[in-house]
């Protein structure tokens, strides 16, 4: 292990370990809000250490998180559920029975899910962070870059949910790790990594965007290398058409790799409420009680179908989004939303210069798609590191379409974790930003107020010496830090966040 990765990894341990104190802390001096959230009923009778698991862990279960710890427990009862991937339910059961079995005694099932998600998800933290060092290094060639934004991840704004029972910290680990080894050639591997981070999260599919470009790029740089060689006109034409075919033939396969999750899941949907073979007397009363209530439809063998099985395309995914959290195009641009578009400003805000910042300094190479350079200005074999790099073009434009997307098309305060969680750019551009502006940064005088080596973490030495931080650092690691902490506060509690 590199000094730089036992950096990272030890402050990625430290933050986490703290985040969870923390967590415990605001939850027990802060009383909960009376939220209007999924809180299904206890089915099982309490054991020994319920209550204690329950206090030190409880604001691990808030909001969206208990969607998926039901979903772990019980399976995909609710229609709604289904808008909620498996896989993170599956590792949580997979753990709490195997790993946390032996405690099966002192502990019902829920409590043991709740200890597999602060263990899991703090175990996926660490793998993410990993996997977004090793991504910078290959794609930003900059060692003090790559590091930082490795460290800024650290203090990712969306520390709660990375931490919470939610998928985002899984999805991180898979997406960054999967895009690796796209970097590094490993086309089948990254494939299968960003196929099974589908199945964590709908917005997998879009890596698939990735799949297409990376390989067009490198199958471009091959045309380009036999053109300049010395090889005859037969062998050229046939190594063109070789290297067409093979990227249309991984790029399919990719394609079906990555998109295959999504669809079976779907498909599940479908086969569950559109020809549906459970019977409400099956379901334990206190759930169909809540079913009642609340209005949230079974599958009832019994019943009719719902309406939108009848679609030419009945995707229940589609269907949840729409009508139980009611997400469409500008539907959630209203005045009384104003506070949580200035909720997710920051972020957007770090979208928004990446991609200005990135155009100005490489106007042309955007206007070809970053996938060729002209004269004097061909591409080098080791393009110039840092964040203007060619190689950083395709993670500025999924960037841009997830700002996009999430502006436009979702509930606006999810941005944070949305974009936290699927693209490195936000910590890249953060870094950039800090390297840029921060001369405590270049300094290398003896320890008499600031050294950098590489042996130093420079964002817990840039934290003394606050008052002589620029305001681009105070502004940057203001952002991180206060999110980081307003979120374990206040998503712990029920109270509304990103």
């Amino acid at each position: 292990m590199t000094m730089d990765v036992r950096t990272v990894v030890q402050f990625a341990t430290v933050t986490r370990g703290l985040s969870l104190l923390l967590q415990a802390v605001f939850n027990a001096a802060i009383p909960d809000h009376e939220a209007d959230a999924f809180s299904p009923p206890r089915t099982e009778e309490p054991r020994y250490l319920d209550s204690t698991v329950d206090g030190l862990l409880g604001g691990l279960a808030h909001w969206d998180a208990e969607h998926f710890l039901f979903i772990a427990e019980r399976g995909y009862l609710y229609e709604h559920n289904f808008a909620f991937f498996p896989l993170l339910p599956v590792i949580l059961r997979g753990l709490a029975d195997t790993l946390l079995w032996p405690l099966s005694s002192w502990l019902t099932v829920r409590g043991r899910l709740l200890l597999a998600v602060a263990l899991g998800n703090s175990a996926l933290f660490l793998l993410s962070v990993v996997a977004l060092y090793a991504l910078s290094r290959a794609v930003l060639q900059d060692r003090r870059l790559a590091l930082l934004s490795s460290l800024l991840y650290c203090l990712t704004p969306a520390n709660v949910f990375m931490l919470a029972g939610y998928s985002e910290s899984l999805f991180a680990a898979l997406t960054f790790g999967g895009l690796f080894l796209l970097e590094k050639g490993f086309t089948f591997r990254a494939c299968l990594a960003l196929g099974i981070a589908t199945a964590a999260r709908s917005n997998g599919l879009v890596n698939i965007g990735f799949l297409l470009y990376l390989p067009s790029l490198h199958a471009m740089s091959r045309i380009s290398a036999c053109r300049a060689s010395g090889k005859g006109y037969g062998g050229k034409i046939f190594y063109y058409v070789w290297t067409v075919v093979r990227l249309l033939f991984t790029s399919l396969l990719g394609t079906v790799v990555i998109a295959l999750p999504f669809c079976a899941f779907q498909y599940y949907g479908y086969k569950t409420f559109c020809m549906p073979s459970l019977s409400l007397e099956s379901v334990p009363p206190a759930l169909l009680s809540l079913a009642g209530r609340k209005g949230y439809r079974l599958p009832d063998q019994n019943g009719p179908p719902p309406l939108w099985c009848m679609r030419p395309l009945p995707l229940l995914y589609s269907h949840i989004q729409d009508v139980y959290w009611d997400v469409g195009f500008l539907r959630y641009f209203q005045l009384r939303q104003i506070p949580n578009f200035l909720l997710a400003l920051p972020m957007a805000t770090l979208g928004i210069a990446a991609a200005y910042g990135y155009y100005q300094a490489n106007p042309d190479m955007c206007l070809r798609l970053g996938l060729w350079e002209t004269g004097a200005k061909r591409r080098l074999d080791k393009p110039t590191p840092g964040f203007f790099n060619p190689r950083v073009f395709v993670y500025v434009v999924h960037s841009t379409a997830l700002l996009g997307f999430g502006t436009l098309c979702m509930h606006v305060q999810v941005l944070t974790r949305f974009m936290a969680s699927s693209s490195p750019v936000p910590f890249w551009i953060s870094a950039h930003l800090l390297l840029l502006n921060e001369p405590l940064l270049h300094r290398r005088t003896p320890r008499n107020g600031w050294k950098h080596t590489a042996f130093i973490n420079p964002i817990t030495e840039l934290l003394p010496h606050w008052r002589q931080c620029s305001l681009t650092t105070q502004c940057i690691l203001g952002y991180f830090i206060s999110y980081w902490l307003l979120g374990l506060a206040l998503h712990c509690n029920f109270l509304p966040w990103t």
